[in-house]
């Protein structure tokens, strides 16, 4: 397993009380495979993934608990320095807003040479040359001439395209796209979303893909982990998800999506609210919400049944959901 999260916790302390952002999280990514993680927002997907990389904000962020293996060392147990020399060489991320993430006075291609001046230790002319060759990799036309242009002369596409480039740029065993497409149109999205997928198979590297939006996931993901108030409540192969939810909360996100077929009837909506992280309710955090919640729901919190050996629900009345 090229990574692997165990029993994550993480918990930020703020005026209003405790709030466990990220409660016993676990999942692995494997070279050249993809782990899509869902869920609406404050689910707790890009604090584990923050978690991860290393780059939580402490404080107000504290991790209490659990290991985070890559490549069987525990990255939690490292020294920071040796945390640095892990990130961008061994394992990266992509921010979703990329105009935010790029530097507004350094044109781009100083901001990609830099990746190798550091950490390769190359010339500022040989770093610029592998700053034109990443940039043609990610299919930015007129990368030679574009090198020089600032963040805010690229359309929100490009820029994506050049965090895909810096991410890339020491060809890490890992990368964590947090919401790529995030405000893109249709067309950009999907040639993003393509371009990350072609990547990962020339390079062999893990995906984990970050996300709220099923139709970008289907295509590309080859696991799904659905994510609800900090805990994983269903975990599956995309196709048996998809095909049948084993959690009310996935079917609830599922049917919730737009169908051609459903032209003229009114679109569904999961009713009522996310918790507030810091009064979390007791039992399953999602009986407030759920269609089906029964009086165990409210008192009894599920752990993550093996519905099969490939799959996960955290749903007392999994098979009921599955067969539903």
């Amino acid at each position: 397993m090229l990574l692997e999260v165990r029993d994550l916790r993480v918990e930020f302390h703020t005026r209003d009380g405790i709030v466990k952002a990220v409660d016993g999280v676990s999942y692995g990514v494997d070279a050249g495979e993809t782990l899509a993680v869902l869920g609406e927002s404050g689910s707790g997907k890009s604090v584990t993934a923050q978690a991860v990389m290393g780059i939580l904000d402490t404080p107000p962020g504290r991790i209490t608990g659990g290991e985070v293996l890559f490549r069987g060392r525990d990255l939690l147990k490292l020294r920071e320095d040796e945390r640095r020399r892990v990130r961008g060489a061994e394992m990266a991320m992509i921010f979703q807003d990329a105009l935010s993430s790029l530097n507004p006075v350094l044109t781009v291609g100083d901001q990609l040479a830099e990746m190798f001046t550091v950490h390769r230790g190359m010339s500022r002319k040989d770093a610029r040359a592998k700053a034109v060759e990443l940039m043609d990799r990610v299919r930015i036309p007129a990368a030679r001439e574009r090198v020089r242009q600032y963040p805010h002369q690229f359309s929100g596409g490009m820029r994506q395209r050049v965090m895909i480039a810096m991410a890339l740029a020491l060809e890490p065993a890992l990368i964590i796209a947090d919401e790529p497409t995030t405000a893109l149109d249709v067309t950009v999205q999907a040639q993003v979303m393509d371009l990350l997928a072609e990547l990962r198979r020339e390079y062999r590297m893990g995906l984990i893909l970050i996300t709220h939006d099923l139709g970008v996931v289907a295509d590309v993901a080859d696991r799904i982990a659905v994510m609800y108030a900090g805990r994983i409540v269903e975990s599956a192969p995309v196709h048996d998800l998809y095909k049948a939810p084993a959690h009310p909360y996935t079917r609830g996100l599922l049917d919730s999506v737009p169908r051609l077929d459903l032209k003229g009837r009114e679109l569904y909506a999961i009713r009522g609210l996310p918790p507030n992280p810091t009064h979390i309710p007791p039992g399953c955090s999602f009986h407030p919400r759920c269609p089906s919640a029964r009086d165990v729901c409210r008192t009894g919190e599920p752990p993550l049944y093996e519905v099969s050996p490939t799959r996960g629900s955290a749903c007392h009345f999994w098979r009921e959901c599955l067969n539903g």
